[in-house]
């Protein structure tokens, strides 16, 4: 007789049974990859090295080399060794140019490939290789297939940067089971870690973005309340100042892409070099000759200030958004290689007035997290493991209607995963179309938001206009992803897209999105309330023409004439700005034109009682 072993929903029926998953920090200079072992997570190591190099090199006939094999190439192949690749993830060809990469951008579509000797690559794909890499090490080491993988991303990655990281994954034949925020991935392993419970801020500078995030541990619970960040504010960028600092003092007129390639891996030795030294030489190649990169940290921290009050910015930002103050916040867990900079420190501890929580290495603690996240995800919980992560929206979600107005649907900071739905109706007489428009960001006005997909709901049963019911469905997965459905009510026909923008928000569009919803509140306001106005204007105008059109028999040709005037009156004034002359022109169009409205009705009626007995109704 056999005996059949039960366990509870998620929980693994024996250890020999546990399902392999990893969590993967894909950085932008450094990846990691870790996992569970022994009920502890624990970063899996290349060679002894816990750290990755980002980086990947192609050579002729198109064998990649990835990691330390890969940077050992970069002197010799500075074009060709692809580094900081994460930065160009979800971007378009002319965001890749703003960049200031140094890299031999070719346009495809409206995204970006990059350029080397042997190879043009999509960062998509160099990515994969990357992500590969990673997956062969994991399997190596724990000694069998991957069930799956968590991959952390920048609490700031857009739509479009998400599913750029989701596409690298199966690229690299990898199984996503959640893409994480980074922030969120640094608070499971200090919560779980440490038992904490309170509000904590995450203040996660990497190589190439910047994020802070206000979250609530409770009893197992990690609730994030506020996201803020720079998705082009990074380690990279505090190396581009030293460069130019140095190119200034040079006196050099032009660089060559591959002479910046080169000082800028110089730079990013001294500005770590600094971290335990008061300053720090490194000998470069520039055109044949040998010059000296020398820099102390007091002259590196003058130039870097303002980056770092950039940082701080974002930080008191995510405070108001949170409605919190700085007493509110137990600690501040320090996440990325960049946070060990001494003015970051220093700045921050200024900032929330604490000395921040550096006891986990910030180079490892995101795939530590992102670790645990991917053991609970592949059913390896173990008794008495009980907790639940709640992350939130970056940014607003709506979409377009009458007038170039937006309808906020999802609010920014709106706990994932999200459904909300809302109900619209047609604008005019036998309608049987609606073009949905999704857009993205805080304004009120279409034009001031960044647009993110269109797709239109056919089949709609010809109605008066305002008859139909319309729901307009938004979902927000757990990953931040999202997709938006159409459906007509009365009839059933529905449509539907899964937002798949082929490029993303830029820094300053972020940054723009976020300030000015805030500082053009007021404008805002009364934009809406004259686009408002004007659509108002427009059904009335539209409305009377019609009826005149079917019943202008009732009116004597004084009357025609009078109320021809006041539409004119009415189109006048909703072409200019005057919110109240619109108002009041459609008040007079109303009052003119209602005892016309009321003679219709009386013919309506009659028309429908004609020939019909008391009995008959």
């Amino acid at each position: 007789m056999a005996l059949l072993q039960i366990s509870e929903p998620g929980e693994s029926p024996a250890p020999h049974q546990r399902r392999l998953a990893v969590g993967i920090d894909l950085g932008t200079t450094h990846s990691l990859v870790a996992a569970v072992r022994s009920s502890v997570p624990e970063v899996l190591s290349d060679a002894g090295r816990p750290l990755v190099p980002s980086a990947v090199y192609v050579e002729q006939g198109g064998l990649a080399h990835v990691g330390a094999e890969a940077i050992a190439k970069q002197t010799d192949f500075p074009l060709d060794t692809l580094v900081s690749i994460k930065r160009l993830m979800g971007r378009s060809y002319q965001e890749a140019l703003a960049s200031g990469m140094p890299y031999l951008f070719v346009e495809d579509g409206q995204s970006v490939k990059v350029q080397t000797e042997h190879a043009l690559l999509s960062p998509v794909e160099i990515a994969a290789k990357i992500l590969e890499k990673l997956k062969l090490l994991a399997e190596g080491t724990l000694g069998d297939a991957l069930v799956g993988a968590v991959i952390t991303v920048p609490a700031y990655f857009d739509d479009a940067q998400r599913q750029a990281t989701r596409d690298a994954a199966r690229l690299a034949g990898l199984n996503v089971l959640r893409l994480l925020n980074e922030p969120t991935a640094a608070a499971i392993a200090y919560g779980l870690d440490h038992a904490s419970e309170g509000t904590y801020a995450v203040f996660d500078l990497g190589g190439g973005t910047f994020d802070v995030s206000l979250l609530r541990l409770s009893r197992g619970v990690f609730e994030v309340v506020a996201t803020g960040g720079d998705t082009r504010l990074g380690g990279d960028d505090f190396d581009a100042l030293i460069v130019d600092n140095f190119i200034r003092k040079q006196e050099m007129t032009s660089v060559s892409l591959q002479t910046r390639r080169v000082l800028l891996s110089a730079a990013r030795r001294v500005r770590e070099m600094l971290t335990d030294h008061p300053e720090h030489a490194e000998s470069v190649s520039v055109d044949g000759q040998v010059c000296r990169l020398e820099l102390s940290r007091e002259a590196f921290e003058q130039l870097a200030a303002p980056l770092v009050a950039r940082t701080i910015a974002c930080a008191q930002q995510a405070l108001k958004d949170a409605s919190l103050k700085v007493q509110d916040i137990k600690g501040v867990v320090m996440v990325g290689g960049a946070t060990r900079m001494p003015i970051v420190r220093k700045s921050v501890r200024d900032a929330f007035g604490t000395e921040p929580l550096t006891d986990l290495d910030p180079d490892q603690v995101v795939a530590l997290g992102a670790a645990l996240q991917a053991n609970l995800l592949a059913g390896n919980r173990n008794p008495g493991e009980d907790w639940l992560l709640l992350d939130v929206t970056p940014l607003t979600l709506g979409l377009e209607t009458m007038g170039g107005l937006v309808e906020h649907i999802i609010p920014r900071n709106s706990t994932i995963p999200v459904a909300r739905a809302q109900e619209f109706t047609t604008f005019k007489d036998g309608q049987t179309a609606l073009a949905v428009h999704v857009v993205q960001g805080e304004r009120d006005l279409v034009s001031d938001c960044r647009s993110l997909a269109r797709f239109e709901l056919r089949g709609i049963p010809a109605m008066v206009a305002g008859a139909a019911r319309i729901r307009v469905t938004f979902q927000v997965d757990a990953d931040g992803l999202l997709s938006v459905s159409a459906r007509e009510l009365g009839s059933g026909v529905e449509a539907s897209v899964t937002v798949k923008p082929s490029f993303g928000l830029s820094d300053d569009e972020v940054s723009r999105m976020l300030s000015e919803g805030m500082s053009k509140a007021g404008y805002d306001a009364q934009m809406r309330m004259l686009r408002e106005q004007q659509v108002d204007a427009q059904q009335l105008i539209e409305s009377v023409t019609a009826a005149l059109a079917a019943d202008a028999d009732l009116l004597s040709a004084a009357e025609q004439t009078r109320i021809s005037q006041h539409c004119q009156m009415t189109i006048e004034a909703a072409s200019g700005d005057d919110v109240e002359a619109i108002r009041n022109a459609i008040k007079a169009l109303s009052s003119v034109t209602d005892d016309f409205a009321a003679r219709r009705m009386d013919r309506s009626i009659r028309a429908a009682l004609t020939g019909r007995s008391l009995e008959d109704l």
